[in-house]
């Protein structure tokens, strides 16, 4: 917010030309979609339930109409919705505040949808939040926050500038989610897959092709306190969407690690998730070289028989997941064991064609961490424009 209001700019009570929508729904029959704050993300409906108005959850008891903004009354909960013609014949939960523009000679819904998600707001909205359980902000504390309103056609300008900024995102996400397909359909494409294994492949036990001169293993078994100078130790928690997590690792002493040193991790090994996210494989960062493991994880040092990419992907496909997650042990506590690890069946293709994959799956990596440069611009850009935007910086 500025200290001083730029010509033309109001400053006004939020809601001097908005109103607070009430909860409560007229009687309908058959069945509408209700929305609930899990359903939606900002932007976006993901799903919702069928209900009926008998039967209906207490929370479900919110219509609106189309240019109505919502957004999640929750603390540290940022979900801001600008309702279209699509959207109104759905329920909403009263754990969402929709604001209704009473005058859009004054204020435009989408210059609100805006607002509502600047980082001005989110932190007001936070500070006033109360609750003993859930802390979230009443119609009580809405009625002191005061708005800076620029004349219409300053707002048709704001909007349209962070629709563009916001499509930018968006292309650069669509742009990430191919990146990240490309590698699973060119594995299938040159390998197919071991249920069938079409292509002839020779196959082969998973402890037939490790390095021979290492075990699978798993790690520490009491790995102790921890210590700030230690050596860093991988557990499942750590493991994430096909990656490992450098920050927050925990650490065990030197002479701790010393006794496990069958179950260190070097570059060019995999990890293996054996507890819990069963089946979760990741390669090893070269920043962690010399790092240790715990009991739910184990190492896959390949032999010279597999490309160590090749494996990385052959574990992750779809067939050698059927085959792992069929033999998994436990209703609540779930394992393999490193038995049903070594005995996991393997498609060995020739080497060069594994080469191949490798070199084209390492320079779309390449490719994927500058998109990911690209994404953080993006980010940044649209944070940028929308807090410039709001003070009036880009007029």
């Amino acid at each position: 917010m500025t200290n001083k209001l730029l010509n033309g700019w109001e400053e006004a009570p939020l809601f001097k030309y908005l109103e607070l929508v009430p909860s409560g729904v007229k009687q309908f029959k058959g069945t509408k979609k209700y929305i609930d704050t899990g359903s939606l993300e900002t932007g976006k409906i993901r799903d919702g339930v069928e209900v009926d108005y008998a039967t209906k959850p207490s929370r479900a008891n919110m219509q609106v109409r189309e240019g109505d903004v919502l957004f999640a009354k929750m603390k540290d909960t940022e979900k801001v919705y600008l309702i279209t013609k699509d959207d109104i014949a759905h329920l909403y939960s009263t754990g969402f505040a929709i604001l209704r523009v009473k005058d859009k000679a004054k204020l435009l819904p989408k210059y609100i949808h805006f607002w509502l998600r600047t980082n001005d707001f989110q932190r007001l909205k936070n500070k006033e939040s109360t609750g003993a359980t859930q802390k979230a902000i009443n119609e009580t504390k809405l009625k002191n926050f005061k708005i800076e309103i620029p004349p219409i056609k300053m707002q048709e300008r704001i909007v349209a500038l962070l629709e563009k900024a916001e499509q930018i995102k968006s292309w650069r996400k669509e742009a990430d989610g191919l990146s990240k397909d490309f590698a699973t359909h060119l594995f299938f494409t040159l390998f197919g897959d071991i249920g069938t294994n079409e292509k002839g492949f020779i196959i082969k036990k998973l402890d037939e092709v490790k390095n021979p001169n290492t075990d699978i293993t798993y790690g520490i078994v009491q790995a102790g306190p921890h210590v700030a100078n230690g050596i860093p130790y991988i557990k499942t928690g750590d493991m994430m969407n096909g990656t490992i997590s450098t920050e927050k690792l925990a650490k065990t002493s030197k002479e701790i690690n010393a006794k496990y040193k069958r179950s260190e991790v070097h570059k060019g090994d995999l990890v293996y998730s054996i507890r819990a996210t069963v089946g979760t494989v990741a390669l090893l960062p070269d920043v962690l070289d010399g790092s240790n493991l715990t009991q739910g994880t184990a190492k896959i040092s390949p032999g010279p028989d597999v490309n160590v990419s090749y494996l990385l992907w052959f574990l992750r496909s779809a067939g050698c997941q059927t085959w792992i997650k069929s033999r998994i042990k436990g209703a609540t506590f779930k394992e393999i064991t490193l038995g049903t690890l070594r005995e996991t069946p393997i498609m060995v293709p020739p080497r060069k064609l594994q080469d191949k994959f490798a070199d084209i799956v390492n320079k779309m990596d390449s490719i994927r961490n500058l998109q990911q440069s690209n994404t953080s611009d993006s980010n940044n850009l649209f944070n940028l424009l929308m807090q410039k935007a709001f003070k009036g910086e880009l007029a």
